[in-house]
C-alpha cells in the first residue's frame, strides 16, 4: 500500500499550480482561481484583518486578467465595515502591492 502511495506521489508535481493554491496572493492570482475570473467574489487585503478591521471587502464586478492570472485589472465596489462606500464600480487599487484573500476581513 505504501509503495503504491509513493508511486502516485512521485507522479504529482512537488508544488501545486497557482490555480489550486489557497494561500494569500496578489489580487489577480486570487481572482484567477475562481470561475469567471472572480466576478462576484468578495476579496479583502490581508492587512485589514491583521489591523483588526472587520467586515470590509471589495465586491468584484469586472476583471481583465492577463499573463496566466498574474497581472491584469479589476473593478468593484468597496464595502467598509458593512456599508457600501462606492456608488459606482471603481478600479481596485493595491492589487499587486498587497496580499489578498477571498471573503470579508
Amino acid at each position: 500500500m505504501e509503495r503504491a502511495f509513493r508511486a502516485v506521489q512521485s507522479l504529482l508535481p512537488s508544488t501545486l499550480p497557482p490555480s489550486l493554491r489557497t494561500t494569500p496572493a496578489n489580487l489577480y492570482q486570487v481572482l484567477s482561481r475562481a470561475p469567471g475570473g472572480g466576478v462576484g467574489q468578495r476579496v479583502h487585503q490581508i492587512r485589514w484583518t491583521e489591523k483588526g478591521i472587520i467586515n470590509c471587502y471589495w465586491q468584484v464586478t469586472r476583471t481583465r486578467l492577463k499573463l496566466e492570472g498574474n497581472h491584469g485589472k479589476a473593478w468593484g465596489k468597496l464595502y467598509w465595515k458593512g456599508q457600501q462606500i462606492s456608488e459606482r464600480e471603481e478600479r481596485i487599487g493595491g492589487s499587486l502591492k498587497y496580499k489578498w484573500s477571498t471573503g470579508a476581513s
